[in-house]
């Protein structure tokens, strides 16, 4: 099964006359039978989790993205009280950026925090964002997250030094379109490092559109070219990859398994 573990199938962006059922559809049609549409505010929850309740294929995440902050945090109660719904299977994206805003280093660890601990309490993963800021995250996620729960550090891009910490604490990595530029070449030694059991694939569109359709918006259908590339430089079949994938997936987000067309 091929499943893009993060999207944001509600910034998706179409040509004229075309809409998300067409995006879920040539999903579909090139083998992606889950998708993850991923909140990244208070604002846009209602809507990622709309999407979810109109697509079986789609499972949906809440919470506040680090770069969203300051249009408003969610505390604790708020976050379980979400996770609470069935097609919700995680909180996050959370998480620090420091390479854009480091003004906010405070307000980010704050609403990390509560991410953390929320995710402890609902037994739920995290999904986090980290660029700059590896020290922290580490930090935070030993502090306050949960190993039995734990989460991912998704469209990774940073050392193997502290995917290897992650992994130590029971998270999964996911890689993004980015390991197939041709400028991501620590990446790329990253991800043959990372184990076959702790590996996630994404597509985080509609951004970082993998090769060939670098450049243009991205969809959860170019999910497979993202697959097809870590499965040649692990040296492993597609097939593989994706069911080991799948399993991690599954495994990671177990309110997940219920939804979409499980092979």
């Amino acid at each position: 099964m091929l499943i893009d573990s993060h999207c944001h199938l509600d910034r998706l962006k179409f040509k004229e006359g075309q809409t998300l059922d067409d995006s879920i559809e040539l999903a579909l049609e090139r083998g992606v039978e889950k998708m993850l549409c991923v909140g990244i505010s208070i604002e846009n929850r209602e809507r990622v989790v709309e999407i979810a309740e109109q697509y079986p294929q789609v499972v949906a995440s809440v919470g506040v993205h680090p770069l969203d902050v300051e249009t408003g945090l969610a505390n604790a109660e708020q976050l379980a009280q979400w996770g609470a719904h069935p097609k919700v299977v995680a909180l996050g994206e959370s998480g620090l950026d420091y390479y854009y805003s480091k003004d906010q280093k405070t307000l980010q660890q704050e609403s990390f925090v509560v991410h953390l601990q929320a995710g402890a309490k609902a037994k739920l993963p995290v999904i986090v964002h980290t660029r700059d800021a590896r020290q922290d995250t580490l930090d935070l996620i030993r502090e306050h997250g949960s190993e039995e729960h734990a989460g991912v550090l998704h469209c990774f891009t940073e050392s193997w030094e502290m995917a290897e910490k992650a992994i130590d604490m029971n998270y999964c990595i996911s890689i993004s379109g980015i390991v197939t530029f041709k400028n991501a070449a620590e990446l790329k030694e990253v991800a043959k490092k990372i184990p076959m059991d702790r590996l996630l694939i994404e597509t985080d569109s509609p951004y970082l559109a993998p090769i060939p359709y670098r450049g243009k918006p991205n969809q959860p259908a170019y999910v497979r070219e993202v697959a097809e590339y870590i499965a040649e430089l692990k040296g492993v079949s597609y097939e593989e990859l994706i069911h080991a994938t799948a399993e991690n997936f599954h495994r990671l987000f177990p309110k997940s398994v219920q939804f979409g067309l499980i092979n």
